[in-house]
């Protein structure tokens, strides 16, 4: 193994773990060197799977153009999701085991069969999702103050940390994915406003290009995996004390409080 990628990927689990961020990584993995980003991801999921941790599903980035562009690149990025990340709706999250959280409102689908191949469709993509549902992501960079490249946030799994799914799960036959709107709270008041069309276009052309992009990488996406599709609208700061709960036209609600 590269030994830089194994000081990086050994960097961002302390800091998790320490839960203190760290300066950014970007200098040291390279300008313009995302395959050695993503073999410090890589790595860090190894070595999570070797702990007995559970792999359950992929999360897509960046996936909003004006996000792509504050960071300079033309495309999204993806990350792991383990079983451990995953709160039940309407529960809490301890605010103490995480270190400058963000949530955001997004579409999660859950596969029913296999997208093995890097030329996937979309019409396999559609005949492989069991269900969509609405979803909370909690994102958390390790890296001090969000200052963050794209790099970074690859390195660090997509600044993933904690996802909810809501419990209402619906067909792709009686949803507008495209079309439909997003309001999400806290604590009762708007924080962020959104729609289908905000995630890549549309949240299924966003989980296609995951689906052929974990093929490329030898990874492809399993039945039963959980994919979380990207944000609808913009991202809000969290604080403990507060409930956040996303409304998604055709879905049922989905929430979570912080404590």
């Amino acid at each position: 193994m590269n030994a830089n990628v194994d000081k990086l990927a050994t960097r961002l689990q302390e800091a998790e773990s320490a839960r203190r961020p760290i300066d950014p990584i970007a200098a040291e993995i390279g300008a313009g060197n995302i395959e050695i980003a993503y073999a410090v991801q890589s790595e860090v999921t190894r070595r999570g799977l070797s702990a007995g941790r559970r792999l359950v599903g992929r999360k897509i980035g960046l996936t909003s153009k004006a996000v792509q562009q504050q960071l300079g690149v033309d495309q999204p990025d993806y990350g792991a999701l383990f079983a451990d990340m995953e709160v039940p709706t309407g529960e809490v999250i301890d605010t103490t085991r995480l270190i400058q959280p963000r949530i955001e409102a997004e579409i999660a689908l859950v596969l029913e069969r296999d997208l093995s191949g890097e030329d996937v469709t979309l019409g396999e993509l559609m005949r492989s999702t069991a269900y969509a549902v609405a979803a909370l992501e909690v994102v958390d960079s390790r890296v001090r103050d969000w200052k963050i490249s794209i790099l970074d946030t690859v390195a660090d799994n997509g600044s993933s940390a904690r996802y909810v799914l809501g419990a209402s799960p619906r067909r792709l036959t009686d949803l507008d994915l495209e079309g439909c709107g997003m309001t999400m709270t806290r604590n009762g008041v708007v924080a962020s406003l959104g729609c289908g069309a905000a995630c890549l276009g549309h949240p299924l052309r966003a989980a296609l290009w995951l689906a052929r992009a974990m093929a490329r990488a030898g990874q492809p996406l399993r039945g039963g995996d959980v994919v979380l599709t990207g944000a609808l609208g913009p991202v809000s700061p969290v604080s403990a004390g507060e409930v956040y709960e996303a409304r998604i036209s055709g879905f049922g609600p989905v929430s979570v409080t912080f404590a």
